[in-house]
């Protein structure tokens, strides 16, 4: 499977989804915490056009948070009109850029979950191929910095049936692969569609 395909098809189809939004739901809260709609769609378009100089530049300006510093220049993005941030998604889909140290598995779990961020509060509908979810969630399930809360998944056994992934020993948490992705990267929203023993462990480990 070529993931960075993948990745392009997910960024496509994300683009053509919110082309019809109207302002008052282009500004609707996402389930990224602080972000609107606008804001995450901002933010994947960081990578299509953001030089690796500028982002370590950002990461200097912030004291080496790279947290802070993604928030920095997302910001910085979002002042383009949403129209502006929704073609640029869909012209650059075919970027190739990793993040320094990372595959292609840290962008396409990027334009998935934050798909999703944007997708659940908006009732917009998506069915990720099972390959795609397969491939997000064996990189996530190894607790990949900067993705996974820290410590979240230690002793969990992790199965999403929908895909026929499982990983890891322990208490489980089951359900779809799109619940999974959420709340193995620290959305409670995901926690609601999921079952077993795991749930409850995971729910109190997420910030």
């Amino acid at each position: 499977m070529d993931l960075f395909a993948e990745i392009a098809d997910e960024r496509r189809t994300l683009a053509d989804q919110l082309a019809d939004l109207t302002p008052q739901r282009q500004t609707t809260p996402s389930l990224c915490a602080a972000w609107t709609v606008h804001d995450v769609l901002a933010h994947l378009v960081m990578p299509l056009e953001v030089s690796v100089p500028r982002v370590v530049l950002a990461v200097l300006l912030s004291r080496g948070d790279f947290d802070r510093a993604n928030r920095r220049v997302t910001r910085t993005l979002a002042r383009r009109s949403f129209a502006d941030l929704r073609r640029t998604l869909h012209a650059g889909a075919d970027a190739r850029f990793t993040p320094p140290g990372s595959g292609p598995q840290a962008p396409l779990v990027d334009v998935l979950v934050h798909g999703a961020d944007v997708r659940r509060p908006l009732g917009l509908h998506h069915d990720v191929p099972a390959p795609r979810a397969r491939a997000a969630l064996e990189f996530l399930s190894t607790s990949p910095r900067g993705f996974v809360p820290k410590g979240a998944l230690t002793g969990l056994r992790l199965v999403a049936q929908d895909v026929g992934f499982a990983h890891g020993d322990g208490p489980e948490v089951r359900g779809p692969a799109d619940a999974l992705l959420l709340a193995v990267t620290g959305r409670a929203a995901g926690l609601d569609d999921l079952a077993g023993e795991g749930v409850g462990v995971l729910r109190s480990r997420l910030p």
